[in-house]
């Protein structure tokens, strides 16, 4: 997956981009995982404010519920919320059910769940399997269930993956796995074996020597799967109408950070639906794109 660098301030002038570039409607549907608060929670209040029905999903029904129901008083009735925790096939299952039968479909999914157990300068792997199953396996089974739903028309349907750069392919150290996840021709299984060597490293206690990226490294790892997975499912639908790109929205103030940050969620947010949200002849798919900061061009 190319990276590519995108300007925060190539998007500043949204109100142009918005208005002569509007190919969604109301009857456009963007489903949002992991949205009642922080990134996730802003992202469905730019979707909602530009008229699109948006589906706020969160794994605490308490508070997703309350997420939406202040959305509402601010004006923005076409946010549904639905209880969804991408960590559990079950629930999985019973939210992709729910939206066949309540919208038929859907046009846009942004994978937005995720979770990390370490402080800013910590760097351990003892919930590593939590972290892999929320914010790798769960975003995959989510997408893979999902795919004979999103609608193709009138325009190109798109995936936006929330990712990181700490799952760039230069944070791996293992010359092996390297080369597994530079395949041109890489599969699913490959990944999943990448994913399931890393599990087994940690449960031996050897993955630190093993040449896994150095910082949050479950959390990098994670990552590094999904920008794989996303490689893989852009170039299956390669010239299809269905796009898949991955955001890393940069050091963001959220509760991921303990408030810390070089930016707020809404700018972040701002850029990511700008993405997600860009005309169909400019629409790229598989690019991963850094959000805030002068990164250069690399290939993961």
């Amino acid at each position: 997956m190319e990276s590519k660098l995108v300007d925060q301030f190539h998007f500043s002038s949204v109100v142009s981009l918005y208005s002569s570039n509007r190919w969604w409607s109301g009857d456009t549907v963007a489903v949002v995982t992991g949205a009642n608060k922080g990134i996730g929670l802003a992202v469905v209040k730019r979707f909602a404010e530009l008229g699109l029905t948006v589906v706020l999903t969160a794994r605490d029904e308490e508070r997703g519920k309350k997420a939406t129901e202040k959305l509402r008083e601010e004006g923005l009735d076409n946010v549904r919320f639905f209880a969804l925790d991408v960590s559990k096939a079950a629930s999985i299952k019973t939210f992709v059910s729910w939206v066949e039968t309540t919208f038929g479909g859907l046009d846009i999914l942004v994978n937005n769940a995720g979770v990390s157990f370490n402080d800013i300068h910590e760097n351990s792997v003892e919930f590593a399997e939590t972290v892999i199953k929320t914010n790798f396996h769960g975003p995959k089974l989510l997408t893979h269930s999902l795919l004979p739903l999103f609608r193709l028309s009138p325009s190109i349907s798109r995936i936006l993956n929330i990712s990181s750069r700490l799952g760039s392919i230069n944070k791996v150290r293992n010359h092996n796995i390297k080369a597994t996840l530079q395949k041109e021709k890489l599969s699913e299984e490959e990944i999943e074996g990448v994913v399931k060597m890393f599990l087994e490293d940690v449960k031996e206690g050897r993955w630190e020597r093993e040449g896994w990226p150095q910082i949050w490294t479950d959390y990098s790892v994670s990552k590094l799967a999904l920008n794989a997975y996303s490689r893989v499912l852009a170039k299956r639908f390669e010239g299809g109408r269905l796009s898949v790109n991955c955001f890393c929205p940069g050091y963001t103030q959220t509760s991921m950070t303990r408030g810390q940050g070089t930016h707020t969620p809404d700018a972040a947010a701002e850029v990511a639906v700008s993405l997600a949200l860009l005309p169909p002849h400019e629409l790229p798919t598989g690019h991963f794109f850094l959000g805030f900061g002068p990164y250069n061009q690399s290939r993961l």
